[in-house]
């Protein structure tokens, strides 16, 4: 059990770590790279391409991977990160509409995770902010 609990610490370091080199890439406008690096994070961490997860409709998100995909609550956490990197370089891109759609996805995991767990995370509530923040504005444009 301590073995797994260590995987899976160290997996959500080495995602923070990427999300930190997206959103620097996308920072410098790099947006290009940043694109790349995002897409071979999909088939890196969760074993799939971008647009399996992209296809996937919002009303059923959860239910979708974790019922039919076999996927874990861990797995949910991480593609929450790589949904939020994937609605800033959208954003960058200036293409509103679909970033949306992918903080709204990226928030659905977060909530979920989040009702599953019995551990309290600052960083949670921050990305949760950041999430609430970015569909406000994006829904009142």
């Amino acid at each position: 059990m301590a073995y797994r609990q260590d995987y899976i610490l160290r997996m959500m370091e080495m995602m923070a770590e990427m999300i930190a080199l997206f959103l620097g890439l996308i920072k410098k406008g790099d947006l290009q790279q940043a694109n790349k690096r995002l897409n071979n994070a999909y088939r890196d961490f969760l074993k799939k391409d971008a647009a399996f997860f992209h296809q996937l409709p919002l009303d059923n998100l959860t239910t979708e991977l974790l019922q039919k995909h076999d996927y874990t609550h861990d797995h949910l956490k991480v593609l929450s990160e790589l949904f939020f990197a994937e609605a800033e370089l959208l954003l960058a891109q200036n293409k509103s509409a679909e970033a949306l759609v992918f903080y709204k996805k990226a928030l659905t995991l977060l909530d979920y995770t989040e009702k599953q767990s019995l551990n309290f995370s600052i960083t949670n509530i921050g990305r949760r902010n950041t999430l609430n923040e970015r569909i406000t504005t994006l829904t009142t444009r």
